[in-house]
C-alpha cells in the first residue's frame, strides 16, 4: 500500500514561497592529502552520509568533463572532496564500498558511474532517494521538488552550472555543494519518520 501523506507533485510558483534550504553545519573544502585522511577518519564510523558530486558543466556536445567535486555530508559537516585537484583515494572508496555506511543521493547511479572513471571500486550501501518517491505517491524525482514536497524546503540551483574546476571554491559554490548533499539526509529521515508513524 503505498502512502500518501505528500504532495504528488509540486508547481514552481509554489516552491518559489518556501523558505530556503541551507545547511547549517561545518563546511570543509578538501584539497591536500592531510585534509583527505581527516575527512575519512570522521566519515568512516558515520552510520548515514548524504552523497551527491558535481561536474564541470559542458556547453559542447560531445564534451564530457570529468567529476570535479565529491560531497560527503552529515548533519554537521560536509567534506568537499575536490576530485579536480586530488585523486580518488582508496580511503575514500573504502567508504563507498561499507555497507554498513548508508549513503543517501539522488540518480547515484549517474554519480557512480562518473567515479568509477576515476578508479574502479564496488559500491555498496547506496540509497537513491529517486527510487523511493513512488511508495509515498511523489512523481518528481529532482533533488529541488523532492526537498519542497518532503521538507517544505526551497534548495537553490542558482550555482549548478558554475565552474566547479576553478581554483577556489567561492562561497555560494560551497553552501550550494554542501546543501545538495545534506538535504538528501533530510528528506530520507522525514520519509523514515512518517513510515514509522504509519505503523
Amino acid at each position: 500500500m503505498k502512502n500518501r501523506r505528500f504532495a504528488s507533485t509540486i508547481t514552481n510558483d509554489e516552491l518559489s514561497e518556501m523558505p530556503p534550504a541551507a545547511f547549517g553545519g561545518r563546511i570543509i573544502v578538501v584539497e591536500d592529502e592531510q585534509a583527505l585522511a581527516a575527512a575519512c577518519e570522521y566519515l568512516r564510523v558515520q552510520s548515514i552520509i548524504g552523497f551527491d558530486t558535481e561536474t564541470r558543466p559542458s556547453f559542447k556536445a560531445g564534451v564530457v568533463h570529468r567529476v570535479a567535486l565529491l560531497q560527503l555530508s552529515t548533519q554537521e559537516r560536509c567534506y568537499l572532496i575536490r576530485l579536480s585537484k586530488l585523486r580518488l583515494d582508496k580511503a575514500v572508496t573504502k567508504i563507498l564500498e561499507n555497507p554498513e555506511i548508508l549513503k543517501v543521493g539522488a540518480d547515484v547511479v549517474l554519480d557512480l558511474r562518473a567515479l568509477q572513471k576515476l578508479r574502479r571500486f564496488r559500491h555498496d550501501g547506496f540509497i537513491d532517494l529517486q527510487s523511493m518517491m513512488s511508495e509515498w505517491g511523489i512523481a518528481e524525482k529532482s533533488v529541488r521538488k523532492m526537498a519542497a514536497i518532503v521538507l517544505g524546503l526551497r534548495v537553490s540551483k542558482a550555482q549548478r552550472l558554475s565552474n566547479w574546476e576553478a581554483a577556489e571554491l567561492t562561497p555560494p559554490q560551497q553552501m550550494y555543494a554542501a546543501t545538495d548533499a545534506w538535504i538528501c539526509i533530510e528528506i530520507y529521515d522525514r520519509l523514515m519518520a512518517n513510515r514509522i508513524c504509519e505503523k
